[in-house]
This record gives C-alpha cells, sequence and structure tokens, in this order.
C-alpha cells in the first residue's frame, strides 16, 4: 500500500500566482482608464476646434450659399474669393504687416533682455542680487492694464503715439520671461562658467558660447509665449493708436465694426478671422513639443 504523501504548497509559488492573478485586474484597469482618458481629450479637442473648422469653413464658401446654411462645417460653393476681398477692401493687409513688424520686433528684444537679465539673476554675483530678483518677481502681481495712464502720459509727452515705438517698447520689460530664463539658468552646474573663465572666457562668450545654445528650449518656449501676447494684444494698441492705419489684426477687426444679423459677407469676415488667428496657430502646432519641453526644463525637472 502507497501512502500519497501531500506536500505543503510553496508560499513563493503561491504569492506569485497570487500577483500574476491580481496583474490581469490591474492591467484592465489601467487600459479602461487611458481609453477615458483619452475619450475626454478627444471630445475636448472636437469641441475647440469645431468652431475654427465653422470659421474656415464659412471663409471658403460663397456669400449667397451661407445665406441659405451657414452651419455646414464643410464648404459649400467653394471659393477663395473671400480672402482676395479680405485684404483688397478693407487695411487687413496693412494691419497684419502691422502685426508682423510688432509682435517679431517685441519676440525678439524680449528673448534677448530676459536671457540676459536671467543669466544675470542665476550665474552672476553681485550685490543686491536678491533684492533686486525679488522686486522684478513683484512685476507680476501687477496687471498690465493698471499701468495704462502712466505709460499713456510717458509716450504722449515724448509724442511717440501711432508709431511702431509706442506698440513695442512696453511689452520688453517681462516679469515672466525673466522668471523663466532664471530658472533655468540656475539649473546650469556653475563648474561649465567657471571651466570657461579659467581657459580665458569672458562673461559675455560665457553666455553667448555656452548659455544661450544650453538654453534653447526654454528660449523657444518664451519666444511662443511673447509672440502669442504680442499677437493677441488688443487694448494697449487701441489705446495708444488712433491711426487706422498703424492698428495691428486684433484692434483692426474689432474695429470693422457690423449687425451680425443683417450681414451680408459672412464669407469674407470669416476670412479675416483666419488671417488674424492663422499666424498664432500656426506657431503653436510647429513649436509646441518645444514649448512644453522649455517649459518642463525651466521648472526644474528633468
Amino acid at each position: 500500500m502507497v501512502t500519497q504523501i501531500n506536500r505543503p504548497t510553496s508560499p513563493v509559488v503561491s504569492r506569485r500566482g497570487a500577483e500574476s492573478g491580481g496583474a490581469r485586474p490591474r492591467s484592465g484597469r489601467r487600459v479602461a482608464g487611458s481609453v477615458v482618458y483619452h475619450l475626454l481629450m478627444t471630445m475636448s479637442a472636437f469641441v475647440w476646434l469645431v468652431p475654427l473648422f465653422w470659421m474656415l469653413s464659412m471663409s471658403l464658401s460663397k456669400d449667397e450659399a451661407l445665406r441659405i446654411n451657414a452651419s455646414s462645417l464643410i464648404p459649400t460653393e467653394f471659393t477663395l474669393e473671400n480672402f482676395r476681398n479680405a485684404f483688397a477692401i478693407s487695411l487687413v493687409g496693412r494691419w497684419f504687416l502691422n502685426s508682423v513688424i510688432v509682435t517679431v520686433s517685441t519676440t525678439v528684444l524680449t528673448v534677448a533682455l530676459c536671457a540676459m537679465a536671467g543669466y544675470a539673476f542665476a550665474q552672476v554675483p553681485f550685490r543686491g542680487r536678491a533684492a533686486l530678483y525679488a522686486l522684478v518677481l513683484a512685476g507680476l502681481m501687477v496687471p498690465f492694464e493698471a499701468v495704462f495712464i502712466p505709460l499713456f502720459t510717458m509716450f504722449a509727452d515724448a509724442d511717440q503715439h501711432n508709431t511702431y515705438h509706442a506698440l513695442i517698447l512696453p511689452r520688453l520689460a517681462s516679469a515672466l520671461g525673466v522668471f523663466v530664463m532664471t530658472q533655468f539658468f540656475s539649473k546650469v552646474p556653475k563648474e561649465y562658467s567657471e571651466a570657461a573663465m579659467v581657459d580665458g572666457a569672458g562673461r559675455w562668450t560665457v553666455f553667448l558660447r555656452i548659455m544661450l545654445p544650453l538654453a534653447r528650449p526654454a528660449l523657444l518656449a518664451l519666444a511662443i509665449i511673447v509672440f502669442v501676447w504680442t499677437w493677441n494684444d488688443y487694448l494697449w494698441p487701441l489705446v495708444s493708436v488712433s491711426d487706422r492705419e498703424m492698428l495691428t489684426i486684433t484692434p483692426g477687426l474689432a474695429s470693422l465694426k457690423l449687425q451680425w444679423s443683417n450681414a451680408q459677407n459672412l464669407g469674407s469676415i470669416m476670412a479675416r478671422g483666419v488671417v488674424g488667428a492663422a499666424p498664432v496657430l500656426i506657431a503653436f502646432l510647429l513649436f509646441q513639443r518645444h514649448l512644453i519641453r522649455g517649459i518642463t526644463l525651466s521648472s526644474g525637472e528633468k
């Protein structure tokens, strides 16, 4: 007679079996959570994109067709005449050129000044640095609208209204830009600067040849932010400019007052809106990866 001996189950095997058995529900929850997340993001993107597609569809449709049906997301009776009329009939072309000049100049100068200030605050020791940096950060708490009257008075005394100087100079002092660049340069090891200076490099050489190439993601992120803010700026050009030819695209389009219920040229109106919004959308789509990377690096994350 053979006696069967029941061997105890190894606790290691039992634990592995339990873990493998519990991994499936956990994996299923992850998949379900990912599906829900992507569905919500897709719905949010769709809600955000619908007005843009609608505006583009109307800009590519004839006005006669829009009087019958203006709610289609697909152009009816396709035409490019609305874009030709947008530049030919009004001052949209001049306003667009003004926006390009003001936005590009403001972006380049702001990024350059903020990069130099950020490098100085982060890498160059000098007396009163902490107090001065705190004063700069205090500027983040002051809304731009709060200094409109002093700015308006200053440019009026200098007889600079209705000029590009009045549209560019007030935006150059960006406390946010200084903060972003200071945060980035503070994460760069000081040994880089010290090694270069031991080899005979000066402060400008270190800044231009070492720090700026390292700061490319932060510079691009700041450039995109400044570009979008300047292009969409409405209130200061409206206050500073009284000559219609010196308006930028945002207040210029807003100056074309009309009764929407009686509008007969919806296609042309939407074409002007597309012209005004296109540069910002294109810039964001082209450089969105650099924007996210630059903000991440400036926050100190790797």
